[in-house]
């Protein structure tokens, strides 16, 4: 049945600025702490990453926190701390970006992807449980998973909590712990979410999470590991500034030593003191933040209601951190291409989260996947657009963006 699609009169969408997908939100308190920072003459790994670090773990609810300068290295490095070798192989989504999938090829291992639930997008643990029972094998002996097709040995899972909606843990977890796996959340979109009342960056063996100027909070470039073992936490550290014996802190600071041993040989991911600073009061703003996202959520959930689209799952026991509003289209008479476009030309930036990584060419070619393996994640690729969504949006920039949906509906539906 056709749907009637009415919508008021405003002034022309294209006479305004142009609306962002999404945008960071800092205040004086940052621009101060940073100033305080370049007056102190300390601006690499100090005082105020070891601060941050210590409020994140008190947020969190974790007993370690590692601070690093991406999501990306905390996702590497925590791989590293357990050893994932050409040997091995590591289950994730493969509706997530590059970064999750490229840190396992990083260590030589293979990535497995597991197709993702058509209500959360996040992994589907009845598939994960299916994967592992039909293509793998259980050695007993060596208390072991190993693939069948490629002779790997399944090491990890990283499931991805897409848009900050948190996957089923308590299933994944189940799945790990019966056939030892460690479990790395990817936490990227999720700073603040909860699941059954426990924070996302508790649910698995380590966690990682993303400071981007799109996340949740920003700290230009950064990023945090969060676990409850000293031991990885220690190791972590060790690997993420050279596998040195002595930081910069410890070597340069008032009871520094020039004297340090390489232990291993580590990486560069360490955060500074000027990515920290920002990040000490970004988490301070934190639950204003999610308070807001949330009232958007909501703004959306009633500007949208009667167009044709399917809108974002919050599943009961869940907390939501709502990094992202995606919506998937569902018109006979509009795609989603024309509907980023239309949105476009009244200057509204959307984008696209995310192109399945098993349809792209590197992936194809190194490890033979190809378009059809994956059908749901490739179904809402197909149909999903993210609209703008961050804290510093106005209720009139929700109004815009909902009459702007509307209209578009309606013209093309009227072409």
């Amino acid at each position: 049945m056709a749907t009637e699609i009415v919508f008021p009169l405003a002034a022309e969408a294209n006479k305004q600025a142009f609306l962002p997908f999404s945008a960071p939100w800092f205040g004086d308190e940052e621009k101060n702490e940073i100033l305080q920072t370049l007056a102190s003459d300390w601006i690499t790994t100090g005082p105020r990453t070891k601060t941050f670090e210590a409020k994140f773990a008190d947020y969190i609810g974790s007993g370690e926190a590692v601070a690093v300068n991406s999501c990306t290295a905390a996702l590497h490095l925590a791989l590293a701390a357990i050893g994932v070798s050409p040997r091995d192989a590591v289950i994730t989504s493969p509706l997530t970006f590059a970064a999750t999938a490229n840190v396992i090829v990083h260590q030589g291992a293979q990535p497995i992807f597991i197709d993702i639930d058509p209500d959360t997008y996040n992994l589907d643990p009845h598939k994960l449980v299916t994967f592992v029972q039909q293509q793998c094998r259980w050695d007993p002996r060596n208390r072991a998973l190993w693939t069948k097709k490629t002779n790997k040995r399944v090491r990890a899972i990283i499931p991805v909590h897409y848009g900050g909606h948190p996957c089923d843990m308590n299933r994944i977890n189940d799945c790990a712990r019966e056939f030892r796996m460690t479990v790395i959340e990817d936490a990227a979109h999720a700073l603040g979410a909860t699941y059954y009342g426990r924070k996302v960056g508790t649910l698995g063996d380590m966690a990682c999470f993303s400071f981007y100027p799109t996340k949740n909070i920003s700290t230009g470039e950064g990023g945090m590991l969060t676990t409850q073992d000293p031991e990885l936490a220690r190791r972590v550290r060790l690997l993420s500034l050279h596998g040195i014996s002595r930081d910069a802190w410890k070597r340069y600071g008032p009871d520094g030593s020039w004297h340090y041993d390489i232990l291993d040989a580590g990486f560069k991911y360490n955060m500074t003191d000027l990515s920290a600073a920002l990040g000490i009061h970004q988490l301070e703003k934190l639950p204003r933040f999610l308070k807001r996202r949330g009232e958007l959520a909501k703004q959306y959930e009633n500007l949208l209601a009667d167009l044709p689209l399917k809108r974002p799952t919050a599943l009961a026991n869940v907390e939501s951190a709502w990094h992202l509003y995606p919506v998937q289209v569902q018109s006979s008479w509009m795609s989603r291409e024309q509907l980023i476009a239309r949105l476009r030309a009244d200057n509204i930036g959307t984008s696209v989260h995310f192109i399945p990584l098993h349809l792209m060419s590197y992936y194809q070619r190194r490890f033979g996947y190809q378009m059809g393996d994956f059908p749901v994640a490739e179904s809402v690729f197909n149909r999903i657009v993210s609209l703008p969504f961050f804290p510093r949006m106005t209720d009139s920039d929700i109004e815009r963006v909902g009459f702007a949906m509307r209209k578009a509906f309606a013209e093309s539906m009227a072409a």
